[in-house]
């Protein structure tokens, strides 16, 4: 039996063996929730690195060693894993060292709280990355300076790449010629750009707030803008053209471009407007599309312009079985009236003349200027093709009257016309213009001031004027020019008193060629003033001859060109020639014709005054037939006027005919001018010519144009026929009616 003592032993072990179990429970309880509390505290700290995408770090400033933690997502699964790396050598890029050095300086020498720095670190994959640091010192020896400092990390690369993003965009922005505005979605402007400045004159603090109603113009309606932006809200995107208003008033008209920005999930809608200036690029279009269409001159149509046209309306005739007529027109003798009056008054006539033909035809019907003096009329709709004659009269009729210019000078001109019809002469604009193109030329063979509508026959006549004007350059070279005369008779002397010397040429390839197709070839191409001092020199000659032979008192007249007498050196060679020849000047005259003259009368008059010095005399050549006053020709050293063969054949048929020629004979005569009947035939016309005091005559009645040695003959055996008698007091024939 155990004695008391160790009974109390016994149980005061088993006590002790009982409160060291509960201790032991205990304290392996404490561990273990210390242990849960780490690991607890482990994945917090491990949700924190990998929730804030940051890095742990701490550096021990004596050892110069860096620890760095941060936590990976395996691939594999949704397991966290921290990653620990310690690094003696932690390499930052040369250009950031000095200012990642300086400021731990700082933060050391207690200048900071915290170290801060923004800098480029080469990571495990040798790639340089931009980094965010921050830290502060964590512990301190026993004299107070700092021996370790900890911290996070942050990548910002991609932070960085946006807000370089950001910058290049604002530096964009700012930098753009086009104004940039982004409003909210009750159209209030919410940014805008300066170029949004310089172009509508608001600036950001006037605008920000504002309506965008502000820049509405009263061009566009209110449902205009409506719809644009019903459109906008529902589509997300707007694209046009419209008229805005500057804060000054002024409109101007812009390309736009709308478009809704991305925004935030729940935030309210956001628009970018993109505004164009197009108001200058809009009207330099409007220039151009004018340029291609108009002449600039006259403010017609231009070929491109009158073709297209054309073309409609030859569409539109086709189906409604309608003709069309083209009228191409050429101003005659333009060319000389532009050479003597200037370009610059050419300029004037030619709108005159736009002008004049424009209001003759009316507003509907189109006419258009081709180049130089070339109009183009379109008829629609005609009826009959005796319409388009008589339209084509009208304009003929119309250029009667002088065309008065800016400085109120009157020039005299008159167009020869051509016409072709649709269909009958061509089924397209270019065969239209074509054939109305060579009637036309037919129009200035038959004499010009006149018109003449298209055959067939025609292209023969084309092909043979292209063929004389290729010929004609030869004649020279090949001498087949020559002279023939017409004697001109002093019906108070019954004695012929000169000669007018006329071209001939006959053709080697072609005979002869009539001067009425010659004469406008040659001018048109410059050759006339080769000829025509080739004229003057062999009518010299020949006169030079005759005189010789003593008919000391024969004159001689020559046709002069309007080009001969432009050209600069005339006067020279009519005095070099009469030099040459030995022909006394009062023996020599020469001839203009009226038209011509009248259309020139300012800038020749120089020229005929130094000619009528030298004695020449001067006559104007178809008188009647332009529209000149005999008062105006006091002006003009003129000495001979010839009446136009046109009134003498009329005399006995046509009363107004021989009051003409009456009244032009008395007034001439009282300016002191000599009279010449042209292409009198019949003795009807000597006895009214002579009995109303023509000092001249000249035509066939006389004698037909013939070669020189012919013409010497006839001279020297002419005598007066014994029945021809012409008394002062002899009445007027019967028919010639008073």
């Amino acid at each position: 039996m155990m004695n008391p003592e160790s009974l109390f032993l016994l149980l005061l072990a088993g006590s002790l063996a009982m409160l060291l179990a509960f201790v032991l429970r205990k304290r392996i309880g404490a561990e273990q929730r210390y242990v849960r509390d780490l690991k607890e505290r482990e994945e917090r700290l491990k949700l924190a690195l990998w929730a804030s995408a940051e890095q742990y770090w701490d550096y021990d400033l004596q050892t110069r060693t860096l620890n760095r933690m941060w936590v990976d997502t395996p691939s594999n699964g949704p397991d966290l894993r921290i990653t620990e790396l310690t690094e003696t050598h932690h390499v930052i890029h040369p250009d950031d060292l000095p200012q990642v050095e300086a400021k731990l300086r700082q933060h050391l020498e207690g200048k900071t709280e915290l170290y801060l720095s923004e800098h480029r670190v080469l990571d495990t994959q040798k790639q340089w990355v931009w980094v965010r640091a921050r830290g502060r010192v964590v512990e301190r020896d026993e004299r107070g300076r700092a021996t370790r400092i900890a911290g996070t990390s942050r990548d910002i690369g991609k932070v960085r790449a946006a807000e370089r993003e950001r910058r290049i965009a604002i530096a964009v922005l700012r930098s753009m010629n086009e104004a940039v505005s982004v409003f909210d979605g009750d159209f209030n402007f919410v940014s805008i750009n300066p170029a949004f400045t310089r172009m509508t004159g608001y600036t950001e603090t006037e605008v920000l707030g504002m309506n965008v109603s502000v820049l509405d113009s009263s061009q566009h309606d209110t449902s205009f803008y409506l719809r644009m932006r019903q459109k906008l809200i529902s589509e997300g995107h707007w694209a046009g053209e419209m008229w805005e208003r500057r804060k000054n008033g002024q409109e101007f008209l812009c390309a736009i471009q709308c478009v809704g920005a991305q925004v935030a999930h729940g935030e309210p809608p956001l628009y970018v407007a993109v505004l164009n200036d197009i108001t200058l690029q809009k009207r330099a279009e409007q220039e151009l599309r004018y340029l291609a269409n108009f002449d600039t001159l006259t403010n017609l149509p231009n070929r491109a312009l009158l073709s297209e046209r054309l073309s409609r309306a030859i569409v539109r005739a086709r189906r409604q079985n309608h003709r069309i007529a083209v009228l191409f027109l050429d101003l005659d003798r333009f060319k000389d009236i532009n050479d003597s009056l200037g370009h610059t008054a050419g300029d004037r006539i030619l709108r005159a003349a736009a002008m004049r033909l424009q209001d003759t035809v009316g507003e509907h019907q189109t006419v258009a200027r081709l180049g130089g003096d070339e109009f183009t009329v379109v008829l629609e709709t005609l009826g009959d093709p005796a319409d388009a004659d008589r339209i084509a009269r009208e304009i003929i009729m119309a250029f009667e009257a002088p065309l008065v210019l800016d400085d109120r000078q009157e020039v005299v001109i008159s167009p020869s016309i051509g016409i072709s019809l649709y269909p009958d002469h061509g089924q397209v604009p270019t065969e239209l213009l074509k054939q109305a193109d060579t009637a036309m030329y037919q129009a200035k063979a038959a004499g010009r001031r006149t018109f003449v509508r298209y055959d067939d026959s025609m292209e023969i006549a084309n092909r043979r004027r292209a063929q004389i004007s290729s010929a004609l350059h030869k004649v020279l070279d090949r001498g087949e020019l020559h002279l023939v005369y017409q004697p001109r008779l002093a019906l108070a002397r019954q004695r012929i008193v000169g000669v007018e010397a006329l071209l001939r040429w006959t053709s080697e390839e072609y005979g002869e060629i009539p001067p009425v197709q010659f004469i406008p070839l040659a001018e048109e191409s410059g050759l006339i003033l080769e000829i025509g001092e080739w004229v003057l020199r062999e009518a010299c000659m020949t006169l030079q001859h005759w005189h010789r032979l003593g008919l000391t008192e024969l004159s001689m007249a020559v046709n002069v060109s309007v080009l001969q007498l432009l050209r600069g050196d005339f006067v020279d060679v009519v005095r070099r020639v009469l030099a040459d020849t030995g022909v006394p000047p009062q023996r020599l005259e020469l001839e203009l014709t009226e038209s011509v003259l009248m259309a020139n009368a300012e800038q020749t008059a120089a020229k005929l005054a130094a000619i009528r010095e030298m004695g020449v005399c001067l006559a104007i050549d178809d008188f009647g037939t332009g529209y000149s006053s005999l008062a105006y020709l006091r002006r003009l050293p003129i000495t001979t006027l010839k009446i136009d063969k046109a009134f003498i054949n009329e005399l006995s048929q046509n009363p107004d005919d021989a009051s003409i020629t009456t009244t032009v004979i008395t007034m001439a005569h009282s300016l002191g001018l000599n009279v010449v009947a042209e292409g009198v035939e019949s003795e009807t016309q000597v006895r009214f010519l002579g009995h109303y005091r023509c000092d001249e005559i000249q035509g066939h009645w006389l004698s037909r144009p013939i070669l020189a040695p012919h013409c010497l003959e006839f001279i020297r055996h002419w005598a007066p026929s014994p029945t021809m008698s012409l008394p002062p007091s002899a009445p007027p024939p019967a028919t010639a009616g008073a």
